[in-house]
């Protein structure tokens, strides 16, 4: 396993880190899920990435008992917060109450005095940036976060809280975006943000939620254990399962090869190639899943090969931060409601 620094802090993460979007208390029994934590810690994994609001709010728990018993120094928990967790009306957003009650409800889950990284799970148009950002300073104090965080945030919405959490003297660290072969949107605008800021960024959807592992064929019927098979756990793949995207995705399965890659590793890998990305967060339902995925750390990839990788790509890949392309779930409402 390979470790970076988190941005220009001290942090340092695995460079594969493990998420549990859509598994864990969800897609797997609990058995399952604990095999794959304990494959991942085995492979040198210690960086894991949740929410509070995954499986609702199962997941946390889930990963809370896994990693029971393990050596918390040697540990990089990280969760999120934004989503409804509840039926009330502060039981979501950023506001300072559902802040303060969401980090404890975590750390209750989690089975952990402290969360290395909090953060912000989505902008919250509803609230004074100015309240979000003092909420996240108490805890980081009270020393119930260590570092803060953010996801999908615009470039915009970065550099307003960089600036509030330097007034606060908090380590405002990482951007966790959507980021792959396929959608480069971050390239634009969120990763020259960032990087004034001393932001870095864990990448979400590395494999395109598995479309860049290629298991997904263009004109065949998605194997039935698959996101995209099921209508409950697909919602976030959209224009990624086109057809001229499906069939572009076949021409890397040559290139991987040549490299001594399978498609998933050479799809990490080209996440990985990129300077300001401290890790890749992958989501694994099976152990041998996690083994194969975290052989991609270290890997380089020539310059020949990345050309090779965009000329087969072509026009598919998505740069235009402007493109509509919503990565939320339409059953979570972004407007308080």
């Amino acid at each position: 396993m390979e470790y970076r620094r988190l941005g220009r802090s001290g942090l340092h993460v695995s460079s594969i880190s493990f998420g549990n979007w859509f598994t864990h208390g969800h897609q797997l029994d609990e058995e399952e899920a604990h095999a794959c934590i304990r494959t991942a810690l085995d492979e040198g994994i210690t960086t894991f990435d949740t929410a509070d609001m995954y499986s609702e709010t199962r997941a946390e728990s889930v990963l809370g008992r896994a990693l029971s018993g393990v050596r918390r120094e040697s540990l990089e928990i990280c969760t999120k917060v934004f989503w409804p967790t509840g039926p009330g009306r502060n039981d979501r957003g950023l506001s300072r109450k559902h802040i303060r009650e969401s980090c404890e409800a975590s750390l209750h889950r989690l089975k952990t005095d402290y969360l290395d990284l909090y953060q912000a799970h989505r902008y919250d148009r509803t609230v004074p940036l100015e309240e979000t950002m003092l909420a996240f300073a108490d805890l980081v104090r009270q020393g119930k976060v260590l570092y803060i965080g953010v996801s999908e945030w615009t470039a915009e919405e970065i550099a307003r809280g960089a600036g509030l959490a330097r007034e606060l003297n908090v380590p405002f660290i990482s951007n966790q975006p959507q980021y792959s072969m396929l959608w480069r949107v971050i390239e634009a605008e969120v990763i020259p943000a960032s990087r004034r800021h001393g932001i870095g960024q864990m990448a979400w959807s590395p494999l395109a939620q598995g479309v860049l592992t290629g298991k997904y064929r263009p004109g065949r019927t998605p194997p039935p254990t698959t996101r995209l098979a099921s209508t409950a756990r697909n919602p976030f793949l959209g224009p990624l399962t086109a057809p001229n995207v499906l069939e572009a995705v076949q021409k890397l399965k040559p290139l991987a090869g040549q490299a001594g890659l399978t498609m998933a590793q050479l799809a990490l890998a080209w996440v990985l190639s990129h300077d300001d990305v401290a890790s890749a967060v992958i989501g694994s339902s099976k152990p041998q899943q996690v083994v194969e995925n975290t052989k991609a750390a270290g890997t380089i990839l020539e310059s020949d090969l990345q050309c090779a990788i965009d000329n087969a790509l072509g026009d598919i890949v998505v740069y235009d931060p402007r493109r509509t392309y919503s990565v939320d779930s339409p059953d979570f409402p972004t407007d308080g409601t």
